[in-house]
């Protein structure tokens, strides 16, 4: 049996959206909104990429936990170096991290990572994928960096993805 409403979320989100930019609960407004609610999620249902198969459910759980402890880790890390900047100065470097994982929904995780971790900002990914430009704050070792990136960030993604 085919679905009647092609997704629940979307349409009760377009729904609302609706009765708020119209300002209105009018009955007219009511049902315009339903209609348009109904509609556009079933024309639009071959634009929707289709959602991500998450394999490891507890590796996500303990990524989540890393990247949260890293967050905190980081942001202390980026206070301490601006603090001390005048004593001992910093290094900020970019950084070429060699990619294995594939997966576009794996790659969109690991830009937000590396986006919400302080000190660090994802630049540039190649038009092969195989190599993300990442600028840090303050870089002690190249191969150091890339090498607890790859283990922290990019084997979980892999095992949760691809």
């Amino acid at each position: 049996m085919r679905r009647r409403i092609a997704s629940l979320p979307l349409a009760a989100s377009l729904w609302a959206l609706w009765l708020l930019l119209n300002d209105s609960l009018s009955p007219g407004h009511l049902l315009l909104g339903l209609v348009v609610a109904l509609v556009v999620p079933r024309l639009t249902a071959q634009l929707r990429p289709p959602g991500p198969g998450v394999r490891h459910p507890l590796v996500l759980a303990r990524l989540i936990a890393h990247v949260g402890a890293d967050v905190v880790v980081s942001a202390l890390g980026v206070a301490r170096g601006i603090l001390r900047s005048g004593a001992r100065p910093l290094r900020p470097a970019f950084v070429k991290v060699p990619l294995d994982l594939r997966d576009a929904h794996g790659l969109a995780a690991l830009s937000m990572i590396t986006a919400v971790v302080p000190g660090t900002v994802w630049c540039e990914l190649s038009a092969d994928r195989g190599e993300l430009l990442i600028h840090v704050f303050d870089l002690e070792s190249e191969a150091a960096f890339i090498a607890e990136y790859k283990a922290r960030y990019e084997l979980p993604l892999r095992e949760i993805f691809e």
